[in-house]
């Protein structure tokens, strides 16, 4: 058993992270400022001797006792990081900061998680680890993109200067049940829209990419990351390799749920990427790790999510 503490543990990934650490017999502690994070993702874990639970921003120093640190801590999506991009560049930076001097008191291992986004609106294709990016330092993406930058930068500092036992894992687009409905993000969006027989919207002409990656899969992920040898820190990119346009999403979704929505178009956002999709090759060969879930197959686990949870007024009010 070893005692581990998961920022942001009670988001989206955070949640299936600490179920799957107490199902693997380790002691977890979830913290989160509960900003996009709902106690109702960790409900189920409430009960469990190895579970407990702190309301916490990591921002401030936390001093507690653990073998391991998964730092998640960040607002994912665009909807929730653009409400108050200062906070969010606080979050990642001062984040990184506290955390890993928690890490270098206790001698912890620590992982970041890091995104995707680091690559910007990329001019290579799939993008590999070594790319540097493409990303706009002044846009209203930035303060996720460049918080997250740095954060890498300080978590490779801290390896070099304090020899900081590290590991960067960079996350591609993700999805599955406990999804903020109001995200923003591509596949909640339209899940919803959909279930809820609105229009669903697509921005540009639906031919920018993306390659999604079930929330089980990135999670084995991650675990495999962490329990790699201490000389590999990455970073190494987790998603799913399979690529599909916006406009295919769209309409796999309407196929599952059986809804009458329309598609309309809108204007394509301000440095929204055209293209991403990961280049795996590292995470195969070192982690021995790929997705196994396809894309209908995840669907069809969050379409059964979404609609539970559209059903049911009180639990929506969580979400308002």
């Amino acid at each position: 058993m070893k005692r581990m503490l998961v920022t942001g543990g009670a988001g989206f990934l955070g949640s299936h992270l600490c179920e799957r650490l107490i199902n693997d017999g380790h002691d977890v502690l979830c913290v989160d400022n509960f900003y996009t994070g709902r106690k109702a993702n960790v409900s189920s874990l409430m009960m469990n001797p190895l579970f407990e639970i702190m309301r916490h921003d990591v921002c401030f120093p936390l001093y507690v006792e653990v073998d391991e640190i998964y730092n998640l801590a960040c607002p994912a999506s665009p909807v929730h990081y653009q409400f108050d991009p200062v906070q969010t560049t606080k979050t990642s930076v001062h984040g990184a900061i506290n955390t890993l001097g928690l890490a270098k008191r206790v001698k912890a291992k620590i992982m970041q998680a890091s995104t995707s986004e680091i690559y910007g609106d990329p001019e290579v294709h799939p993008q590999p680890e070594p790319y540097w990016g493409n990303v706009n330092p002044i846009g209203f993406r930035s303060c996720y993109d460049e918080g997250k930058r740095c954060a890498e930068t300080l978590f490779f500092d801290y390896y070099r200067q304090h020899r900081l036992r590290i590991k960067v894992a960079r996350i591609f687009n993700t999805y599955g049940p406990r999804m903020h409905p109001n995200d923003g993000r591509v596949v909640s969006n339209f899940i919803v829209q959909a279930l809820q027989g609105k229009n669903i919207t697509v921005y540009g002409k639906g031919s920018q990419t993306r390659s999604f990656c079930y929330v089980d899969d990135l999670i084995d992920g991650f675990v495999r990351l962490m329990d790699s040898p201490d000389t590999f820190t990455g970073p190494v990119n987790l998603g799913n390799p399979d690529e599909f346009s916006i406009l295919e999403l769209a309409e796999k979704v309407i196929q599952i749920t059986e809804s009458k929505s329309k598609i309309v178009y809108k204007p394509l956002p301000q440095d929204d990427p055209t293209q991403r999709q990961p280049d795996i090759k590292l995470a195969r060969k070192t982690l021995k790790w790929k997705p196994q879930v396809k894309l209908e197959d995840g669907l069809k686990e969050t379409i059964k999510y979404f609609r539970k949870l559209l059903s049911d007024p009180s639990a929506l009010i969580d979400y308002q």
